[in-house]
């Protein structure tokens, strides 16, 4: 028995995650005034789901970063994850059908990447 998932399970995979980029990316524009360059979104172990996002600081974060002051640039987006986790969270449960147990989201200074990281129920 073929216990690899059907030819309709991948694409209704690939159309979940489709829409989580394309969430996310969208929230970017909103809250930021500009969206990452690239982004793409994974699941892993059918629970945990990652969309790295590059190209993602404003041009202010990008002085800053600049000047030394990469724990502030930190600060702001971790406050920003703090108050939008919501709108974050319902992107994924809509698009994945489950509820999101735990949001964490990360980001890496050079290179100028960000991580946002979902666990399903």
């Amino acid at each position: 028995m073929d216990s690899r998932p059907s030819t309709d399970a991948v694409a209704r995979q690939g159309e979940q995650l489709a829409a989580v980029t394309n969430g996310i990316v969208r929230l970017f524009r909103e809250y930021y005034g500009r969206g990452p360059n690239k982004a793409k979104s994974y699941l892993l172990d059918e629970r945990i789901v990652v969309c790295v996002l590059e190209d993602t600081m404003t041009t202010v974060e990008q002085t800053l970063v600049k000047s030394g002051q990469k724990n502030m640039v930190r600060q702001v987006r971790l406050t920003f994850q703090e108050a939008t986790a919501l709108e974050f969270k319902t992107v994924v449960e809509k698009a994945m059908g489950r509820r999101v147990a735990a949001y964490h989201s990360q980001i890496t200074m050079e290179p100028d990447m960000g991580f946002e990281f979902f666990v399903l129920e």
